[in-house]
């Protein structure tokens, strides 16, 4: 099933940029968090991902180095794939921990695990601090109501799922879009074909749970393009977000 959406990359789809960046400004972080920042960096690691995986696995480098002047950033890496095969990461804080785990990945024929991924996040949000999920995937064979009730359960614990869509899958939409909204998370679509444009909203989300919505308009500022019509979007929305 496909959908007439356009690609990130296209002039009409500037606005879905747009829409997933002030969602993030509004974002509040969980009370309690510490300076640094925690983040689930979760993708699909099935069959077809494997192209995203490789670039994904090159552009996570920008997510440290964004946050690194704000008190830096914790990440974990987890990946589902194969036969019931899922994978959380120890914590990581720099990129030379990361980048080699997520190297060793490989990406094998399976169906999706993403209500297995909403609960290991509870579980860890129960054993500390995490400010957010981002998830990357493409599909969804899982059932729609069981997905969105426990994405109900992270918004009532204020853990947001920030979701990454790669393709025109119609049905994938809708519940990706549900899940980000039950969590108080937001979701974007992206193209394979524009990995800057990943790569900028990857680090978008990573500096606002670093640093918060102050944190988010300097990136803005200094990024330019679709992140920097954050900062004017951020005056007229939330006033409940991190500062």
């Amino acid at each position: 099933m496909t959908s007439s959406r356009k690609d990130l990359d296209t002039p009409s789809s500037h606005g879905e940029v747009d829409a997933f960046l002030a969602k993030v400004a509004s974002t509040p972080r969980r009370s309690g968090s510490s300076a640094t920042g925690r983040l689930i960096f979760a993708l699909d690691a099935t069959a077809s991902r494997e192209p995203t995986w490789d670039r994904a696995a090159e552009i996570q480098a920008s997510m440290f180095q964004e946050t690194r002047h704000l008190g830096g950033l914790h990440v974990q890496l987890c990946h589902y794939g194969g036969f019931r095969e899922f994978t959380a990461s120890p914590w990581y804080d720099s990129t030379d921990q990361l980048l080699p785990r997520m190297t060793r990945v490989f990406c094998a024929a399976g169906l999706t695990q993403i209500g297995r991924l909403l609960d290991h996040a509870k579980a860890e949000a129960g054993r500390g601090q995490v400010d957010a999920l981002v998830f990357i995937g493409d599909c969804v064979e899982e059932d729609h109501d069981r997905l969105a009730g426990r994405a109900g359960e992270l918004g009532l614990i204020g853990l947001p799922v920030f979701v990454f869509q790669e393709g025109r899958d119609a049905e994938a939409e809708r519940v990706f879009r549900d899940i980000a909204r039950l969590s108080g998370g937001a979701w974007c679509p992206f193209d394979h074909n524009s990995p800057q444009v990943l790569r900028d909203l990857l680090s978008a989300v990573a500096v606002f749970v670093a640093g918060g919505r102050k944190a988010l308009a300097d990136f803005g500022r200094g990024r330019g393009g679709a992140v920097l019509q954050l900062t004017r979007q951020m005056e007229q929305g939330s006033h409940g977000g991190r500062g």
